[in-house]
């Protein structure tokens, strides 16, 4: 009997320093959740410029106004320039309108197939090019991918040289309008920097190219273009997402 009055007393005495002990112990604290943090994505609105260097191939056909075809030839080199222009992006879509000047090293000659020019050497050098293009492009964050279109133009040398490698007997020059189609890919690296790399292609198509002498060749020229580029962004280079 007294071991169950000493535990009855012992269990009220507990209950009554429950309440006490636990006004002693401090008051629980709360964590507060993280704040949502913007993760930033490239944005390619804006104006741009930059400098481009690589090599290119033409194919040259000559044909004689009045007699027979003269031969092709590939006119192969170096060129290098600048571009300047203007994007903008919608969602992941980008368009942009740019255009693009280069001096040109581009040479090549044959010998004329045409029975009347025997041993006459025919070449052709193109000294600079320019494109005017539209452009559209699809981008993931600081990757972009596009295809680009328009205009062309080239500046072009014609020179006959009797005997082959001697000296000049003909020679004529113009500036070829044409059309153009190329597509490439682009990479910021950087704030505000890109380097890219780009095919092109020149649909110059045919002229009646009169020379000196009053000869003339009808002249088939196309081009292929083959570019590195850097490119500097003006604006900020990047936008916010949560």
């Amino acid at each position: 009997m007294k071991k169950v009055i000493i535990l009855a007393t012992a269990a009220i005495a507990v209950g009554a320093a429950a309440p006490a002990v636990a006004a002693d112990l401090p008051a629980r604290t709360y964590t507060k959740a993280p704040a949502m943090v913007p993760s930033p994505i490239y944005d390619w609105s804006g104006f741009y410029i930059g400098i481009n260097g690589g090599g290119a191939t033409s194919r040259n056909c000559w044909d004689l106004l009045g007699g027979s075809p003269e031969g092709c030839h590939d006119a192969t080199g170096g060129t290098v320039g600048g571009q300047i222009g203007y994007r903008w992006q919608m969602s992941s879509w980008v368009f942009g309108v740019e255009a693009q000047g280069n001096w040109a090293d581009l040479q090549g000659d044959n010998l004329s197939l045409d029975p009347g020019s025997v041993g006459n050497q025919n070449r052709t050098r193109i000294d600079a090019f320019g494109l005017f293009t539209g452009q559209i492009g699809y981008a993931w964050n600081n990757a972009l991918i596009y295809v680009k279109g328009g205009a062309a133009v080239t500046d072009n040398q014609y020179d006959v040289f009797f005997p082959a490698g001697g000296a000049l007997i003909d020679s004529a020059s113009e500036t070829r309008w044409g059309a153009a189609v190329g597509v490439g890919v682009e990479y910021a690296f950087a704030p505000n920097w890109s380097l890219g790399f780009e095919y092109n292609h020149l649909f110059m198509g045919g002229n009646d190219v009169i020379f000196a002498s009053t000869a003339a060749d009808h002249i088939n020229q196309d081009v292929d273009l083959f570019l590195a580029r850097v490119n500097y962004k003006f604006g900020g280079p990047m936008t916010a997402r949560y």
